[in-house]
């Protein structure tokens, strides 16, 4: 196993290739969608393409996240809760997730790529900086962020919603465990209400809802409620090992389908009614949106990580592959994440610096359909090998100096 590879497993919980699965999904969900509005769909609402709701309101990679988070951090919670128990049950002292060695766990995971992407942006746009932009390392999702300033380096504005979710996990985990779910659905009631709220006093309320802690919240919550949820009863046997000797079967495969069949719909029913690119600046379905958008991922998430099958078992060989390229894929996530932007920048604007330079733009056989998998194609493929050089050489080294938490 190389360096990278260890680097991307925490010490404090044991690996789940399952989890990796999704991570990559959700980066490619992203990736699909800029790539798709950059050279075709010009950030546009598609209500007409709704069938393809993943790829024009592909930005729902975003919440499947910010779901995955809640859902791996209350997991790594109850892991060590439930090692602990032994010691706690002969008069030692109580478990208790260290919350520094977590915030600093968690500082060296996203920091080092993050800081590269926003001195980019700050040095692309030194004629217009100010000294207070440094405070945008912080709301890296609000105002006039230098890195929402930029195509190539806008999908940072996630980071600071995430390490916010990663400030006060510790005590809402906490919190949850001793008090059970009621907490987190208390939570996420009084969340509903401060969006309907906002809602009414924003002046562009469906952006505000989409971009801020107030409306993506409750998506970190409810990852939480599910692998709450998923840990009791015949759900809580996560591995092959812990299913033979606890005589629980898992989840069939029909559950995966169905879980991926809602949320096919629901994007659906978005890209067709709801789409964040509506020229209306307040849309009524976002104040429930974002919350019933997550609870169709942790769906897909509870179903697929507790899935009796394999994809190995499924397709043979080809699933083989498939499960060691979304484990990779998983693995450099986040460096597919940031730098998929500057990859599709750099596309379109040395093709549209050619036609220039050639005085005619070629045009390519078959429908534009056609030529919207040849260009995602090409995107994945350039995108894929810079974000794996940027994950050994950027990432890498900085997680190998993670410690345990729990």
């Amino acid at each position: 196993m190389s360096s990278s590879t260890f680097a991307a497993h925490s010490p404090n919980f044991p690996w789940n290739p399952r989890l990796a699965h999704l991570r990559c999904m959700a980066a490619l969900l992203v990736l699909a969608f800029h790539a798709f509005h950059r050279f075709f769909g010009l950030w546009k609402p598609q209500p007409q393409a709704w069938p393809m709701g993943w790829l024009a309101e592909g930005h729902t990679g975003v919440s499947l996240f910010f779901v995955l988070s809640g859902f791996l951090f209350m997991r790594i919670a109850l892991h060590g809760q439930a090692a602990h128990e032994p010691a706690q049950s002969a008069g030692q002292q109580p478990w208790r997730l260290d919350y520094w060695r977590f915030v600093q766990n968690r500082v060296l995971r996203i920091a080092p790529l993050f800081l590269v992407v926003f001195f980019v942006a700050i040095s692309v746009g030194r004629d217009k900086f100010a000294a207070q932009d440094v405070l945008y390392v912080l709301f890296s999702n609000l105002g006039q962020a230098p890195t929402s300033n930029w195509f190539m380096t806008g999908a940072a504005w996630t980071i600071s919603v995430e390490f916010t979710f990663y400030l006060v996990f510790p005590f809402l985990a906490r919190f949850a465990m001793a008090q059970g779910p009621g907490y987190l659905l208390r939570l996420v009631g009084l969340l509903l209400l401060f969006k309907l709220g906002g809602f009414l006093a924003s002046e562009r309320p469906t952006h505000m809802l989409y971009s801020t802690l107030l409306g993506r919240m409750d998506q970190f919550l409810i990852g939480m409620l599910a692998a709450l949820w998923s840990a009791q009863g015949w759900f809580a046997a996560s591995s092959l090992k812990e299913r033979a000797t606890s005589g629980l079967a898992g989840v069939h495969g029909g559950w995966v389908l169905a879980a991926l069949a809602l949320m096919w719909a629901l994007l659906g029913a978005q890209a067709h009614w709801a789409s964040y690119f509506l020229p209306q600046p307040r849309q009524w379905a976002w104040v429930l949106w974002p919350t019933v958008e997550a609870a169709g991922w942790a769906a897909v998430i509870v179903a697929y990580a507790h899935w009796r099958g394999s994809l190995a078992g499924l397709l043979g060989r080809a699933g083989i592959w498939l499960e060691r390229m979304l484990e990779k894929g998983g693995e450099i996530s986040f460096s597919l994440y940031l730098w998929h932007g500057l990859v599709i920048f750099l596309l379109d604007e040395l093709w549209h610096r050619w036609t220039v330079w050639l005085g005619w733009a070629p045009v390519w056989p078959g429908p534009w359909q056609l030529q919207a998998l040849g260009m995602g194609a090409l995107v994945l493929v350039l995108s894929w090998s810079v974000a794996a050089w940027s994950y050994r050489t950027i990432e890498a080294p900085f997680l190998q100096l993670r410690r345990r938490y729990v």
